[in-house]
């Protein structure tokens, strides 16, 4: 068996960041923090969290008054941080910059008068804080069908946003179709789909070519470790989306398979390891690592950090 190590994998910066930041207020104060929501979409890390003592809510009713709270890496709408002053939280913001970046192109948007059409799925957390910036001026989509639905004019003033962690292949034929309805649509001066999904998308893009099986690491609930499966899928090859080694299956390998390992922005290395050494033993793999692209982003903590404990 050969394993190609796809090179970037895991967690990239806003994760980084906002690990670190948990970790960093349980160095200041011990446990008793909450999170609002899980602080990245990884049942490995919220595990680890919860054992150190970390509550995770999805209503700020559990959190008990002047608590310390922290927003998590998808971001929050201005209810919530409306709430969170309101029950006198001492709040931390992990939000990813990348995700604050999509927030402020929406509350500009809104304030120009223009409708905005939000590219990203239903119930996403990431998606349910960008749409909180502006509600009564975004439409969300999800297809190229939902955009032939939309009751927007040529007169209409539009605009469109994507969630960071959609596939490339996808959010373009959403945005083409948006194009061709509405030729005066105005994007983003950048891409609002982040560095790190678009880089570990276009590793196994290429490596898969040359796979009989792909494995990812993340959870069910990670969009962008989805997106990674659904490339090996839509390519023919059989490809898993895993939590970590528990969930190997020996019937999906044979000894001369070649097997694509990836991991989502908010998987761990460790759990890529355990993989790979449960292949080493099992059917004596060699693995070469295969790096398409450097990546060195670095976010820095935020400030609200300093004034705990």
């Amino acid at each position: 068996m050969k394993i190609l190590l796809a090179n970037p994998r895991g967690f990239c910066a806003g994760v980084n960041m906002a690990i670190e930041c948990l970790d960093e207020a349980i160095r200041r104060v011990g446990p008793g923090i909450f999170v609002y929501h899980e602080i990245v979409h990884n049942k490995y890390v919220v595990e680890r969290f919860s054992k150190q003592g970390v509550t995770f809510v999805d209503s700020l009713e559990e959190v008990p008054p002047s608590s310390i709270l922290l927003f998590s890496a998808h971001g929050v709408s201005p209810e919530i941080r409306r709430i969170a002053r309101e029950r006198n939280l001492r709040t931390v913001d992990a939000t990813c910059p990348l995700v604050t970046k999509v927030h402020l192109e929406a509350i500009r948007y809104a304030n120009d008068g223009y409708n905005i059409i939000l590219i990203g799925h239903e119930g996403h957390d990431e998606v349910i804080g960008t749409m909180g910036e502006a509600p009564e001026s975004i439409t969300l989509v999800e297809t190229p069908q939902d955009v032939d639905a939309l009751p927007f004019t040529q007169s209409d003033r539009l605009a469109y946003l994507t969630q960071t962690t959609l596939s490339v292949s996808e959010a373009n034929e959403v945005i083409q179709a948006l194009k061709r309805r509405y030729p005066h649509i105005t994007s983003p001066k950048k891409e609002d789909i982040c560095y790190a999904t678009t880089n570990r998308q276009e590793a196994v893009s290429t490596l898969v070519e040359n796979a009989d099986v792909l494995i990812v690491l993340g959870s069910q609930n990670s969009s962008n470790s989805r997106r990674l499966m659904e490339i090996g899928a839509a390519r023919g090859v059989p490809s898993y989306l895993i939590d970590g080694v528990a969930e190997l299956r020996d019937d999906w390998f044979d000894a001369d398979s070649t097997v694509v390992i990836t991991a989502g922005a908010s998987a761990p290395e460790v759990v890529v390891q355990e993989c790979i050494d449960y292949l080493k033993e099992r059917f004596q793999a060699t693995v070469s690592e295969e790096t398409l692209r450097q990546e060195s982003v670095h976010f820095q903590l935020p400030k609200e950090l300093q004034q705990l404990g």
